[in-house]
């Protein structure tokens, strides 16, 4: 079953550019894509740009109306994905504690529902 992993923390919260301690952040992420990739787990995986960059679209009584910035007012904001093959929930969990982002922020996991065409 595929799962999909949304990564959400509060921008400027964790290990930032140009520290040592994002070298390490940034290693711990490519060694769990690795992984993922080494047990046939990885489906995609991305960063999204800054939420400065974000734009909302919505129709309204027949009218397309986009507005900057993320859909939630939130302190977490999503940050980025994974799209993994799963056995089960369980296994889901388990891995999704393993992307670096969940020591200081959260990792919604959520099974797909893949349609038939």
């Amino acid at each position: 079953m595929q799962y999909m992993c949304l990564i959400y923390s509060a921008e400027g919260t964790g290990p930032q550019p140009g520290t040592p301690e994002f070298g390490a952040f940034m290693q711990a992420y490519g060694a769990f894509t690795a992984e993922m990739r080494e047990t046939g787990r990885f489906i995609a995986g991305d960063a999204l740009q800054s939420i400065a960059t974000a734009t909302c679209v919505s129709v309204r009584e027949g009218k397309t109306i986009a507005t900057d910035g993320p859909f939630a007012e939130t302190k977490e904001q999503l940050g980025g994905y994974y799209l993994l093959e799963c056995e089960n929930l369980d296994d889901a969990l388990a891995q999704a504690a393993k992307i670096p982002t969940a020591t200081y922020g959260r990792i919604e996991v959520r099974p797909l529902v893949v349609w038939d065409n």
